[in-house]
């Protein structure tokens, strides 16, 4: 014979429980080892990199990327380009000179960023340029031209 429903089970149609101990569960997570040992293990709180915001465009003959990187010097800067991706690395450095106490707003980032772009298209990295101005990088990529023939001559020994 059916059981008549709550009120509340209609309004959510939940299923009411007798017993809810068998529907308990352990709230603390652990971790088994091979042997079956119990261990909790801590969470070691790592300083991630900052990430880079981007534009990334073509024109009819590269891929140009941006990004702003004020506050960046050149030697901090690291651009390492591949046929098929473009990363950029970085430290901005903070004016210590300022005390924790004597800020009213602290928007800014400051430490280590890096950034990883799988590009669109193949680019030659012999011939990719970066430069910066005002804040302003452009790296700018030369495409690949697939459809470039060129005639091999066959010498004779």
């Amino acid at each position: 014979m059916l059981k008549k429903k709550s009120f509340f089970e209609k309004l959510t149609g939940g299923i009411k429980f007798d017993d809810e101990s068998e529907f308990l569960v352990d709230e603390e997570p652990k971790l088994m080892k091979k042997n079956h040992e119990v261990e909790f293990k801590e969470e070691v709180e790592e300083e991630q990199d900052g990430e880079l915001t981007i534009d990334l465009y073509q024109t009819n003959g590269e891929i140009v990327v941006q990004s702003m990187i004020a506050g960046v010097l050149p030697e901090n800067l690291s651009i390492m380009i591949t046929r098929d991706t473009l990363t950029i690395k970085g430290k901005r450095d903070e004016n210590r000179s300022i005390k924790e106490g004597d800020y009213y707003v602290r928007e800014l980032y400051w430490g280590s960023f890096s950034r990883t772009i799988s590009l669109p298209e193949e680019v030659d990295p012999e011939e990719a340029e970066a430069i910066e101005k005002h804040g302003l990088l452009v790296i700018k990529l030369p495409k690949i031209n697939k459809h470039k023939q060129t005639n091999l001559k066959v010498k004779s020994i």
